[in-house]
């Protein structure tokens, strides 16, 4: 499942040339991946956490190829592109309005583990949340 959010990129995000400061890519990122699993409609990150399941953070990588400015409206994709009983990878391609190509790309990398910070299998633990993540994995994804 591939989800688009859509953004304006806000002034205090910008930096003093007027781009969107690299910084908040890993802010957006969090929150396009939030709404790629909410908009699945039947789980939600507060759900998984209140079932004990934790997706810290294990790696961040971002390529910027046009810069964001103030008050562009950005389109980006979402896709869970990697799952493994242990961790899961989301990737993010950030369009600009009026481009054809993505502007930037990204992805994240994540572990799930217990409140106890050990890793989970998560098919084992919670299959039904496995299966779910698994039914929204697009490993095509891309540019």
């Amino acid at each position: 499942m591939i989800t688009e959010t859509k953004i304006t990129v806000r002034y205090a995000e910008t930096d003093q040339m007027g781009i969107a400061h690299h910084s908040n890519y890993a802010v957006w990122f969090e929150q396009f991946r939030t709404e790629m699993i909410a908009k699945a409609g039947r789980l939600h990150y507060r759900d998984m956490e209140e079932m004990g399941i934790l997706l810290p953070l294990l790696e961040l990588g971002c390529k910027f190829r046009v810069p964001a400015l103030y008050e562009d409206e950005l389109t980006i994709r979402t896709a869970i592109t990697e799952l493994a009983p242990a961790k899961v990878t989301f990737r993010y391609l950030v369009y600009k309005d009026g481009m054809e190509k993505p502007i930037s790309s990204g992805f994240t990398r994540h572990a799930f583990v217990g409140k106890d910070m050990r890793p989970l299998r998560l098919n084992k633990k919670f299959p039904e949340v496995y299966a779910l993540l698994e039914s929204l994995a697009e490993p095509e994804f891309g540019e």
